[in-house]
This record gives C-alpha cells, sequence and structure tokens, in this order.
C-alpha cells in the first residue's frame, strides 16, 4: 500500500466555523484488548510457559506396604512475537499550519489516531489471527484447539447455518496472565522521538516530513485446552442452550469468565428470549449468561 498522508482536507475540524471536538464514524473498538491482562515475555520474541499434561498417580496403601512413587509430566508451550508498528508521519508544513496548538498538538493528535488503530488491529489479529494478517501472531481462530467441529472444546449451534462465509463464532474465554491473555517483549511500547526526515512522493520528489517511530513485539496467549472454547456456524439462532452446552465442555470449576461475541450475535440471543414482565416489553439485551460477562466486540 503507498504512503497515505494528512493533508489539509484532514483538517476540517480546524475550521474556524466548526466546534473544536471531533467525533467518529469509525467502528474500532478494542473492548477484548482492553479486557485481556498483558503480561511480559519470558525469552525475548519467544515466550515459552509450562502446561501440565498428567497429574502423577496416588493412592491408598495399607500399614506396612508401600507404593509405587509417581511423577506429573508438562510439555512446554511457545508464544512468538510480531512486531506490531503503528509510526507515522505528517507533511512538515501541513503540521506548522495546526492552530490548535501548533505541530506538537497535530502530531500528537495524529499519534492517538493510529495508537486507536493499532489497538483495533491487535484485537483482529487475537480473534482472526493469520487470516487477519499473515505477519501477526496466530489468534483464536489459528488455536489447534479451537479450528475444527471435532475439537474438544468446539460445538456448533443447534441451528447452524449453511450460507457461505455467513457464520459467526461466540468465544469462551478464561481469561486470566495464566491462560488468554496478552503478551510483550519486556521494553514494551517503543515510542520514539520525532524527527524531521526527507520524504519522498509518489513521483520520488522530496519534501520535509515530521516521523515518529512507534512499534511493539506483541502476541496473544491462548493457553491450553481447557483455556478457551468455541461456538460456532452462528447465523440466524443463537440460544441460552447453545451457550450452556458449551459451558459443559469447562472441567468443574474452571469453567470461562468472559463471553465473546460481535453484536449480531447479541441481538440474536435476546431476540431467543420471551420477555415475561407484565409490560410485554421486548426481552432486554443480554449482558451476562450463567453470571459470565458477555463482551461485545
Amino acid at each position: 500500500m503507498a504512503n497515505d498522508f494528512p493533508t489539509i482536507a484532514d483538517f476540517v475540524s480546524d475550521a474556524l466555523n466548526l466546534a473544536p471536538y471531533e467525533l467518529n464514524e469509525i467502528r474500532d473498538a478494542a473492548p477484548l484488548v482492553a479486557a485481556l491482562p498483558a503480561q511480559m515475555s519470558s525469552d525475548g520474541i519467544n515466550h515459552r510457559y509450562s502446561v501440565d499434561v498428567t497429574r502423577p498417580v496416588v493412592g491408598f496403601r495399607a500399614q506396612n506396604e508401600g507404593r509405587d512413587f509417581d511423577h506429573s509430566t508438562q510439555r512446554i508451550d511457545t508464544v512468538t512475537l510480531t512486531i506490531l508498528d503503528f509510526s507515522w508521519a505528517v507533511d512538515k508544513a501541513v503540521a506548522d499550519a495546526w492552530r490548535q496548538g501548533g505541530s506538537e498538538a497535530y502530531i500528537a493528535r495524529e499519534g492517538l489516531q493510529h495508537l486507536k488503530a493499532a489497538m483495533f488491529k491487535l484485537e483482529q489479529q487475537y480473534i482472526y489471527g493469520t487470516n487477519a494478517d499473515a505477519d501477526g501472531f496466530d489468534g483464536l481462530h489459528d488455536s489447534a484447539n479451537l479450528d475444527g467441529l471435532s475439537d474438544e472444546m468446539v460445538l456448533e449451534a443447534a441451528t447452524a447455518g449453511t450460507t457461505v462465509g455467513g457464520q459467526t463464532s461466540v468465544y469462551f474465554l478464561r481469561v486470566s496472565e495464566r491462560e488468554c491473555s496478552m503478551v510483550m517483549r519486556g521494553d514494551g511500547v517503543q515510542l520514539g522521538d520525532t524527527m524531521v526526515q526527507n520524504f519522498y512522493d509518489g513521483s520520488n520528489k522530496n519534501y520535509p516530513a515530521y516521523y515518529t517511530p512507534a512499534s511493539t513485539w506483541v502476541a496473544g496467549q491462548i493457553g491450553a485446552k481447557y483455556s478457551a472454547a468455541r461456538l460456532c456456524n452462528i447465523e440466524t439462532a443463537l440460544t441460552d442452550d447453545d451457550i450452556y452446552s458449551v459451558l459443559a465442555l469447562f472441567p468443574a470449576g474452571q469453567g470461562p469468565n468472559l463471553i465473546v461475541m460481535n453484536k449480531g450475535s447479541q441481538e440474536l440471543l435476546r431476540a431467543s428470549r420471551t420477555a415475561t414482565n407484565q409490560t410485554g416489553a421486548p426481552a432486554p439485551m443480554v449482558e451476562n449468561v450463567a453470571g459470565i460477562r458477555i463482551l461485545t466486540t
């Protein structure tokens, strides 16, 4: 993609006859990223963690009789961090013309927009993984525990959709630093000093621009088999029974603490409920099931 720098047209809010605030028509909120804890990588760009595979065999014994000792077994899982880059540059003359605080204010304004876009990109990557960006880290869609109907932690909606490309999924997550979380390198977000550099336009001609480098090494950790579950092929119906069927996949005492779905799925769930109030008003939007918070994204 070619460089796409802001222009004078982006200064619409700077006009004297407009209010000083700016509104938003972009659907780029990142509530899941805000809900996931972040931890530092255990080893640079390769984050490794231990997963219990088997418990030791124990048992009762009779008096004066022994028993064989045993031991637990573990495996080491690795999450590979990738670079999320949200560096930005603006034409120096354009930034210098900003009336609401000069170039520093405009550079900061553009930086905030890039940061919001980066958080949305991060959320897309955690859910869709390499289907969202092949250069990014593996996400829920890439998990070997969640990518097939035969997987233990995957169920199909009772009324499964059949339209090609028309289905969606709901994810059930055990959100914690040990299980479903974000992983960053120890130095966190790298925000460099803004500097004036020479840039080239589409005709390879020179002009000065304020350039600010910004990036971070990041990945998503999905934990182990019982850290996440998926309800898939949702298209025209989603019910409480569907959700409770997925909750039954989790071991006792180790259920999810967050249900992640889009607004369409949330509306299907609401529509499946029968209002029982005296006024006959429609059922309200569903914000939790079995006390587990629903997060829409």
